[in-house]
């Protein structure tokens, strides 16, 4: 086993590798624009899964997924000619789901805008039930000592001394 250290620097190797062999070495018609977006190493160092995405339909999606699979074994050699390690990790090919993640996000924030939006509207014109301020505030309280209220909720009235 190796350390974690070493599997990261070596998968970064790989996507750059990758990437630059796409762009310089493969002239694969049916590769259409192919971003590497990550790759990951397993703790062996035996095998590498490379993460990509395509701009494009769907049909594009998968004619670049055919490109990559039959370009693998150039990929594998370069991959294993500029790392220099001992063993060269199998390459594995693997369509990015970050896209389609952050689509689904910025839908979702739309709607919550758009939600938002709905309410200041209906809000804009509205009044509050009762009073602007509910709380009561110190100087209510001190009204409320000279009418004579009690802290029980009973009134007592001041009516100056006893007469007998």
């Amino acid at each position: 086993m190796t350390d974690n250290a070493r599997a990261r620097k070596l998968a970064d190797r790989i996507q750059v590798v990758v990437a630059e062999t796409l762009d310089r070495r493969i002239k694969d018609p049916r590769l259409g624009f192919v971003t590497i977006t990550d790759a990951r190493v397993t703790g062996d160092l035996r095998e590498a899964t490379v993460f990509y995405t395509v701009y494009g339909d769907d049909e594009e999606r998968a004619a670049s997924a055919a490109a990559l699979e039959s370009a693998k074994g150039v990929l594998r050699t370069e991959v294993g000619r500029q790392t220099g390690v001992r063993f060269t990790p199998s390459l594995a090919f693997v369509p990015d789901a970050l896209p389609d993640n952050a689509r689904t996000i910025e839908d979702l924030l739309d709607k919550a805008r758009a939600k938002d939006a709905e309410v200041r509207q209906v809000s804009t014109g509205a009044s509050y039930a009762g009073d602007a301020d509910p709380y009561r505030k110190p100087e209510d309280e001190d009204e409320d000592d000279e009418t004579g209220t009690g802290t029980d909720g009973s009134s007592e009235k001041n009516e100056g001394p006893a007469s007998a």
